[in-house]
């Protein structure tokens, strides 16, 4: 049965989430149909300018992301506290940016801002939603859904209703869940390495870092968005954990690498097992919140729970 998004995300606090948008039926985000033969993969640009926009006005920040064929992955943090910092007009101008008045013109848009600004109480509610998670995904979902349609030359859901969202709950979930991500062309089989993961913020890092010595050896962070306090690894680690990682986990790929997993992953897990499985439950082991024993059992008592699924698996893995 669904749970009210309120007990998994709690309005107006700080967080970090893996969460996943999928297409109903049929409906392809982009990609390439194999029973059509039709290509969507115009589509790519859709969701990355998408994400950038949605991060210039949310309060949030992208620490790793995937388009697939049918769905989307984010690893999205929110950031509160950085919208009460926001002046009124700040504020206003960041949500005209997202729904602007249907008159395209800079007096319609001055006129919008200032009435918003005027209008305490809806400034306030317009405040909340811009460090809201469920207003960061509509705001995504619902604007690509409409021009996919208009490119299908059809009508109805393109989306299904609810997406799904995982609480990480310390760096070592936001990692794995960051490979879990990254590598979803890879474990798919439709990459062979991260050069090839195309739709994918690793690719991203790779280009941004690419012969920047200091890019590569700064600690990582997010790749869009609210800058964040960095993680525990650098850019290059991160890269070559991935690798790794990868290999592991499409253990029949060419050029599969048998030999000492990367000493940065030392700083995050000491059995290279247990790194793998993290990652892989990502997916399936866990279910609403990635974490130790202790945080699945206190997010179990916050919500009038005796268990969450992914307990089990939380107290083997230590």
């Amino acid at each position: 049965m669904a749970q009210p998004r309120a007990q998994l995300v709690p309005p107006g606090a700080a967080g970090i989430y893996h969460c996943v948008q999928r297409c109903v039926r049929r409906a392809f985000l982009c990609g390439v149909d194999n029973l059509t033969g039709h290509s969507f993969e115009h589509r790519k640009i859709w969701i990355e300018e998408r994400l950038k926009l949605l991060c210039e006005c949310f309060a949030v920040s992208i620490h790793a992301y995937a388009v697939m064929s049918n769905h989307l992955h984010l690893v999205v943090q929110l950031a509160p506290e950085a919208v009460a910092g926001w002046a009124d007009e700040e504020v206003a101008a960041r949500w005209v940016r997202l729904f602007p008045p249907r008159e395209d013109s800079d007096a319609a848009l001055r006129s919008k801002i200032q009435g918003l600004v005027a209008n305490t109480e809806r400034l306030q509610l317009i405040r909340s939603r811009l460090s809201n998670l469920s207003w960061l995904m509509r705001c995504l979902a619902e604007p690509i859904a409409r021009r996919a349609n208009r490119d299908d030359g059809c009508t109805g859901r393109f989306w299904e209703g609810r997406f799904k969202a995982q609480r990480l709950c310390d760096e070592r979930a936001l990692l794995a869940a960051m490979a879990y991500v990254d590598l979803n062309p890879v474990r798919a089989g439709i990459a062979q390495g991260l050069q090839d993961s195309a739709h994918t913020s690793v690719v991203t890092r790779m280009q941004r870092a690419s012969g920047a010595d200091q890019a590569l050896n700064a600690p990582i962070g997010p790749i869009l968005g609210i800058r964040q306090p960095p993680l525990g690894i650098t850019t290059a680690d991160y890269l070559q954990l991935l690798d790794w990682t990868g290999r592991q986990l499409a253990p029949g790929k060419r050029g599969h690498i048998t030999g000492p997993a990367p000493h940065c992953l030392q700083k995050i897990d000491n059995s290279h097992d247990r790194w793998t499985t993290r990652v892989r439950a990502i997916g399936s082991g866990y279910w609403r919140v990635v974490g130790s024993a202790e945080d699945l059992i206190e997010l179990a008592k916050q919500i009038g729970q005796r268990w969450l699924k992914g307990l089990r698996l939380a107290k083997r893995l230590g």
